[in-house]
């Protein structure tokens, strides 16, 4: 997905903090080679400071790749099934950006799964979004006796993020006392042969799932919907 905004001023951050300390640093080199060594050492700190700085805002930028700032009902993604068989079926997921996953799931029902990040009120003030990250799509079988007999299908859509900022909360959550909430989110309807759903996140936090066309709407009355 494209970096956002956001994500890109703490790169930019990231980068100033890190030439401000090479900057440092080589004074701080100039300055002992002058024996000069209390101006030496205070250009050192500087340096060391600076390059503190940058760790923690790419750090920071890193976390939070893959998660999605969150205002009002936000687009999450656009679904087209098409059948294959006896419960299979081709499942396409489309994001707003553009970006296209397949999938081949096997049930009565697709469902997708979210992540969702919400901050303490103070960070909220000081500009700190709502973020969300798409997380699985499987699929369900209406009759639960079936999910222990039958083949069951899950694909995952999370990106790959050794700093994933919800690994690192469960991890170390005395590190990170600013985030209010983190918690998951679902939402599941009946698979129907040319199908076509969107997928949208309320601002409280909950996805929710909607026919995207009158043809699918239709069907999925016809499935007791």
């Amino acid at each position: 997905m494209p970096i956002t905004p956001f994500l890109i001023a703490l790169y930019v951050f990231a980068g100033l903090c890190l030439l401000f300390a090479l900057a440092n640093g080589a004074g701080a080199r100039r300055r002992w080679r002058a024996r000069r060594r209390f101006s030496a050492c205070h250009s050192s700190l500087w340096s060391l400071v600076f390059v503190l700085l940058a760790v923690l805002g790419a750090f920071a930028a890193t976390a939070l790749l893959g998660y999605r700032r969150l205002t009002a009902e936000t687009p999450v993604a656009t679904l087209s099934t098409r059948q294959l068989g006896e419960q299979r079926y081709d499942v396409r997921l489309e994001y707003p950006d553009g970006t296209r996953r397949h999938a081949e799931l096997a049930g009565d029902q697709w469902q997708l799964d979210a992540r969702v990040l919400k901050w303490q009120p103070a960070a909220v003030v000081f500009g700190a979004p709502a973020l969300y990250r798409v997380d699985r799509l499987s699929g369900r079988y209406v009759d639960p006796a079936h999910e222990t007999e039958r083949t069951r299908s899950v694909v995952a859509l999370g990106e790959d993020n050794p700093f994933d900022l919800y690994d690192v909360r469960r991890r170390f959550p005395q590190w990170l006392g600013w985030i209010d909430a983190d918690f998951g989110s679902a939402a599941y309807l009946p698979l129907v042969d040319d199908g076509r759903y969107r997928v949208s996140l309320a601002p409280a936090g909950g996805l929710v799932a909607r026919p995207a066309d009158a043809a699918t709407e239709q069907k999925l009355h016809a499935a007791g919907w």
